[in-house]
């Protein structure tokens, strides 16, 4: 399994994972009003980054078309995740898996655009 394949992987589950806690979690209902989010924009989140990461495992057996715009997807959906971590005075280590998971995903969106585009 090449590098691409096992960040993607990686990216996928943690958002699957993360998705998943925006319908179910308590503690994550709990972030989400420390954010000034009501629960509709928690619902469209955890929506977002489950059909990101749908997006990203089907990518890997579909085409590298689809994990690319999945990627970018999640790369701004953890953009505005790190701009509302700024809005609310969040520390760095507390906005660090935002800004880690856009980077991550920008990665991702430069290697799989240079598969479609190169």
């Amino acid at each position: 399994m090449d590098g691409l394949t096992i960040l993607t992987f990686f990216s996928s589950f943690s958002f699957l994972f993360f998705g998943i806690g925006c319908f179910f979690s308590p503690r994550m209902k709990l972030e989400f009003m420390r954010y000034g989010l009501n629960k509709q924009q928690r619902w469209l989140t955890g929506a977002l980054q489950l059909l990101g990461s749908i997006g990203l495992l089907l990518g890997l057996f579909i085409s590298p078309f689809l994990s690319f715009i999945s990627t970018i997807g999640l790369f701004v959906l953890m953009l505005l995740g790190l701009w509302v971590r700024i809005k609310i005075k969040d520390s760095v280590l507390q906005s660090s898996p935002a800004l880690f998971y856009a980077l991550l995903n920008l990665y991702l969106a430069f290697q799989y655009g240079a598969l479609i585009f190169i």
